[in-house]
């Protein structure tokens, strides 16, 4: 599939593994790898930065596997899962980037086509979550107040 604002074809992505079972190698229980889910969220780290701690730190491959929940799952069952996807935030924390180097470089107008097209797909991602329910339907973007969003 190609990419959106740009005219290249998209990258092969990664597979997980076919296997349903967890691996005889990891040594952590359900009940265990739930606790370090948990202990990691409450460190501030998002989801896949705690996917990405469990699998080089903690051997854990898929923590799917293990406890038969997926990340979000688990810190949503703990009541510990953020008002702003992850997604929607990553996207934010950039244009607060391109803002800041905006007001450096006012005439980088390469910057300013980004900030466009990262604000144009905040808004898809908007439209996307308030369909699903993940976010209200009165939740709105603005750029004013995108610093208050992400605390």
């Amino acid at each position: 599939m190609a990419r959106m604002h740009s005219r290249k074809r998209g990258k092969s992505g990664s597979t997980n593994s076919v296997s349903k079972v967890a691996p005889r190698w990891v040594k952590y229980k359900s009940d265990e790898v739930e606790k370090l889910v948990v202990k990691l969220s409450k460190e501030g780290k998002s989801t896949s930065e705690i996917g990405i701690i469990l699998r080089d730190s903690y051997g854990i491959p898929n923590v799917k596997i293990i406890t038969n929940k997926k990340i979000n799952k688990i810190l949503e069952g703990n009541n510990l899962i953020s008002n702003v996807p992850e997604d929607l935030r990553n996207l934010m924390t950039r244009v607060i980037a391109v803002m800041k180097h905006l007001e450096k470089n006012r005439k980088d107008k390469t910057a300013k086509r980004g900030l466009q097209l990262t604000e144009s797909k905040i808004r898809r991602l908007v439209k996307y979550y308030k369909n699903s329910g993940r976010l209200p339907k009165e939740w709105k973007y603005s750029r004013d107040k995108i610093n208050l969003l992400l605390k």
